[in-house]
């Protein structure tokens, strides 16, 4: 059903298409992937968002126990930071052009900076109760967040210093960040909306065909488009260059989607966190499996594809780094 796109500031106006998903066709035969756990030390730390490191490790954050963790997959060995404020509640974490790893503080306001030796620095976000969440390294080598209950987006220098850009429709609730064309891409899980900013503060705004889809995790896809989970609508969207949407749904009902990543064939992972699985899509949205995790409710969140082919993804309720080995 065609939608209008909703434009901002001084952006101009564009028209955002919802189309049917095409024909679904067999998807070609892949093996099954093994799917293993790494318990993290600290106990109901609740890892949250995850993402590779420049040393190759996942870094990722322990929202429930404010400490940011490091997983080594060619060792299995853990390392944690704790954070000053335990209860700063780590959200978003993303690498930096510095060699450093950012990191959003939903509770405590703050945009945090660590290095890969574990030294710590915070920054203050200069609207209270902004909430940041999603966070991501920008076209322009900064550091871009999402504040979640601002409905603004910010921008953090490798010194610390912050600005932050509004004009996007009130109860928006930016999350997930990408980076396509030289502009900032993210989900607007209020809004029911995919957002696109330059780094000069112009917003354009996309409508998803389905309403109350809360878009959350994005992923940016070798041909150019940009998946991203609908965790109310069951499904995963995909958006082209164009503001074009399209979205396939996901067989296993009230699934929660949650992550996604995109791997060097084009695969497309995703979390399911209340039905207890691992999806797997290809590029044209045709299912290939859905794969049951082995511990009950484990409440898989993040997926991250790493550079050497791995695929990480935490899982919050059950205090697990998961595994899935592609062979």
């Amino acid at each position: 059903m065609p939608a209008g796109g909703r434009t901002a500031d001084r952006a101009d106006s564009v028209m955002a298409r919802a189309d049917p998903a095409p024909p679904q066709r067999p998807p070609r035969a892949r093996a099954t992937p093994r799917i293993r756990a790494h318990r993290i030390p600290t106990p109901d730390s609740k890892p949250y968002i995850a993402v590779e490191g420049p040393d190759g490790n996942l870094w990722f954050c322990e929202s429930g126990a404010g400490k940011i963790g490091c997983f080594d997959p060619r060792t299995g060995r853990f390392r944690e930071f704790a954070l000053p404020d335990a209860r700063c509640t780590p959200v978003g974490i993303a690498a930096g052009a510095d060699g450093h790893l950012w990191f959003t503080e939903k509770a405590g306001n703050r945009v945090g900076r660590i290095s890969v030796a574990g030294a710590i620095a915070e920054f203050s976000v200069p609207t209270a109760d902004a909430a940041p969440d999603g966070i991501v390294l920008g076209p322009d080598g900064n550091i871009w967040f999402a504040e979640g209950e601002a409905d603004q987006l910010g921008r953090v220098t490798p010194e610390g210093r912050i600005e932050e850009f509004g004009g996007m429709t009130a109860g928006s609730r930016p999350l997930s960040l990408v980076v396509r064309d030289g502009a900032l891409w993210f989900s607007q899980a209020g809004g029911n909306r995919v957002a696109r900013m330059t780094p000069d503060g112009k917003f354009t705004e996309f409508p998803t065909p389905s309403a109350n889809s809360q878009p959350r995790a994005m992923a940016l896809h070798p041909d150019g488009s940009i998946w991203f989970v609908e965790t109310g609508a069951n499904a995963l969207g995909r958006i082209a260059r164009d503001g074009t949407i399209v979205e396939f749904g996901i067989p296993t009902a009230n699934a929660s989607a949650r992550g996604v990543a995109i791997t060097a064939d084009g695969d497309v992972w995703f979390t399911e966190n209340l039905a207890n699985k691992i999806g797997r899509m290809d590029a044209n949205g045709v299912v290939i499996a859905e794969y049951p995790l082995a511990v009950p409710a484990s409440g898989a969140r993040c997926v991250t594809a790493m550079s050497d082919g791995r695929l990480l993804f935490t899982q919050y309720d059950a205090n697990l780094i998961g595994e899935i080995v592609v062979e």
